[in-house]
């Protein structure tokens, strides 16, 4: 009985709009008692600057430009570390002391370097002012300055291998002036940061460039979103995201148009700068990513309230004497939760039960 009134009233609806309008209705005339007896119910619109519903799993990591990792440039024998994993650093800290048979060796060629730039330089004064005097051919003197320059670049470029091998400016000026070797080097912080991994133990015996400590700069971070390849036209750069669970936000700097295969996933990464101290590298979290600063205004309503009609999408917006089809767009769509936008105000209220009934009167055939 209760179906043959719903047909019913869906006949008569039909042909009434069909008659009050001729070509395509503006609107579906519908009392009250109509609604009910279909089993239309209406909610409210709300504004969303949510661009989607659900939360969005991402890796929380460290920005490329703010980690470093620490080694040594020369073999040798860790005899002491003064810092673990967890701790905060300052750059020029002492992380290690190393001890290094190799560095005693480049030092000794430092020094002789050092004696034979001196030499050269000796000669070259002494020669500048014989040739001025017209004593010595113009040859000679050139020969003496070319071997001053090539002895000078020898000079510089053991002096850098000493740097490299982690040996200050201290340590280098103490050597020219009294001879003092140092048999070991002492490894310093690159950043300020905290160290993230230790990878060796006193004790142990390092090769040149083997990793030692690594160290990050954690403040801002960097979440790597997954984000659903629906999401590809909607996402942006500048767009702001937000970690509910712990009041952290950034915004969104780099949108990778890469989708994974596997689960077709979008990767957007985003600067996390407001409460990243509460964040850790590695962590999984859950993100929303958010439209303000997005053209135009989105709202968020039942994904039962949006209908389709051909390629175009609607929602049935309620009047005094029935309901008026809004077309919208659908930015992003999840579980039960749909964002639109397209001429909405935010105070409208659209049918989210029984769209079927209403599009089978709006389209005049008393059913789908």
């Amino acid at each position: 009985m209760k179906n043959n009134m719903k047909t019913a009233i869906l006949v008569a609806l039909a042909a009434y709009t069909a008659i009050a309008f001729a070509g395509e209705p503006k609107v579906v005339p519908m009392t009250q008692k109509q609604q009910q007896a279909l089993g239309i119910m209406v909610a409210p619109v709300s504004a969303s600057s949510v661009l989607t519903s659900n939360r969005l799993p991402g890796e929380i990591t460290v920005p490329v430009g703010q980690e470093r990792v620490v080694s040594a440039a020369q073999s040798g024998l860790i005899d002491a570390l003064f810092v673990a994993a967890g701790q905060s650093v300052k750059k020029g800290q002492a992380l290690a002391h190393i001890s290094s048979p190799e560095l005693v060796s480049l030092q000794r060629d430092y020094l002789q370097a050092l004696t034979q730039s001196r030499l050269a330089k000796n000669t070259l004064d002494r020669d500048a002012e014989l040739y001025k005097d017209g004593i010595i051919a113009e040859r000679r003197y050139l020969t003496t300055k070319s071997s001053h320059e090539e002895l000078a670049a020898l000079l510089a470029q053991r002096r850098q291998a000493l740097k490299l091998a982690g040996m200050g400016d201290a340590g280098i000026a103490r050597l020219e002036s009294r001879g003092e070797f140092s048999s070991g080097m002492t490894i310093g912080a690159p950043i300020d940061g905290q160290v993230l991994e230790q990878m060796v133990t006193v004790g142990q015996r390092i090769d040149p460039a083997m990793p030692m400590l690594r160290i990050g700069r954690l403040n801002p971070l960097w979440l790597e979103i997954h984000a659903p390849i629906e999401a590809l036209g909607t996402v942006a750069n500048g767009m702001q995201v937000r970690i509910p669970k712990y009041q952290a936000e950034g915004r969104i700097i780099a949108v990778i148009r890469n989708v994974n295969k596997n689960d077709q996933t979008m990767h957007v990464r985003a600067e996390i700068t407001r409460n990243a101290d509460k964040l850790s590298p590695g962590q999984f979290v859950e993100a929303e990513v958010a439209a303000e600063g997005v053209a135009g205004k989105q709202y968020s309503v039942p994904k039962t309230a949006v209908v389709r009609s051909g390629s175009d999408s609607y929602v049935f917006v309620q009047t005094a004497s029935g309901f008026t089809p809004k077309k919208v767009t659908v930015a992003s769509e999840q579980a039960d939760k749909a964002v639109i936008s397209g001429g909405l105000s935010g105070s409208e209220k659209v049918a989210v039960t029984g769209t079927v009934a209403i599009k089978a009167a709006w389209v005049g055939t008393g059913g789908e």
